[in-house]
């Protein structure tokens, strides 16, 4: 005869297994220093699911954007900003600075 799970123990399930989750999800640190990207270019493995970690050490707003990640975050001058990403297939990702276009670039490499 099976047991039924009570609601209590169904959720306790469901929250310990989110937990695992997250705390398996790679994070991946992304400056923004003098208008830059450091790296510019993050390796990540393909088919996973990463939290970018963005630091702007600058005194000003930067965005984060990305048109084939489908993401765009402001991150604060001296602030920090976080973005999941993934899981994404093998290949290249270019994201950008909106507001710096011309120096702030970057790309993530899923191989």
């Amino acid at each position: 005869m099976k047991k039924k799970l009570s609601a209590t123990s169904l959720i306790l399930v469901t929250i310990l297994s989110s937990q695992s989750s997250i705390a398996a999800t790679p994070i991946i640190e992304i400056r923004i220093r003098d208008h830059l990207f450091y790296p510019a270019e993050v390796v990540i493995p393909a088919n996973t699911k990463v939290k970018l970690l963005l630091i702007n050490e600058d005194p000003t707003p930067e965005e984060f954007e990305s048109y084939v990640l489908n993401r765009e975050k402001v991150i604060v001058g001296n602030g920090k900003a976080i973005i999941f990403v993934g899981p994404l297939d093998a290949g290249e990702y270019p994201f950008f600075g909106e507001f710096n276009m011309s120096t702030a670039l970057g790309k993530i490499i899923a191989e």
